[in-house]
Parts: structure tokens; sequence; C-alpha cells
């Protein structure tokens, strides 16, 4: 899991690069200032959690036998595809009423952090 949990904290940290270049000089002057803003947004939470993950790969080294890490790493790939995919979907599609999917990404983000806290507390 540590492995997976690494390429995919990886692969997210790129793609977040990728798509903060892009909304920066494709995306300005070509949607709503506040759209633009949302997708920023979104970016900026894809990267964190992609570091988040690393720290998930570095917990299950320490805590091989807790599921915990397991479950946050999974929360914040699930949070980063609702919260930052919502806002990125809204952001290039105008459609606003997908805001009401990202607050999920938000209490999975949450509740991942809260996995790595309860984790270590165990150990």
């Amino acid at each position: 899991m540590e492995r997976t949990f690494f390429l995919i904290a990886a692969l997210l940290g790129g793609l977040s690069v990728a798509l903060g270049a892009f909304g920066a000089h494709a995306l300005r002057g070509r949607i709503e200032e506040a759209l633009l803003a949302n997708y920023q947004t979104g970016v900026s939470y894809m990267f964190y959690h992609a570091l988040a993950l690393f720290a998930v790969t570095l917990a299950l080294g320490k805590w091989p036998a807790s599921a915990l890490p397991v479950w946050a790493g999974w929360l914040f790939i699930v949070g980063i595809v609702f919260f930052s995919g919502s806002l990125f979907v809204m952001a290039l599609t105008g459609m606003r009423w997908l805001g009401a999917i990202t607050p999920i990404g938000g209490a999975a983000f949450i509740v991942g952090w809260l996995l790595l806290a309860a984790a270590a507390w165990r150990a």
C-alpha cells in the first residue's frame, strides 16, 4: 500500500502543478474571476492532499499494523476527486450546482486527517 499511495501522491502532485499552470495561463481572462478562484482553490487542495498522501506512506511505514492510515489515504483521494474535481468541473463548465458536491470532499479530507491523528494516538 505504501508504494501505491506514494505513486498516486507523486502523480497527483505533478498533475496539480500542471493544472495550476493551465489555470494561470489558459483560463485567465476566459472564465469569470470567481470561477478562476474556485479552480485555483481546487488546485491548492489537490496539492496539499498529494503531500498528505506522502504523510500516509510515512505512517504506513511507521505503523504497518494499523489500518487507519490506509483509510486516511483513500479518504484523501476521495476528497481530491469530490472537492477539487467538483471545483474544476464547475469552473470549466459554469455548472454552479456542482458546489453542492464540494463539501463531500471537504468532509473526506477532515476525516482523513482525523484518522491519521488517531493512528498516531494509538501507536
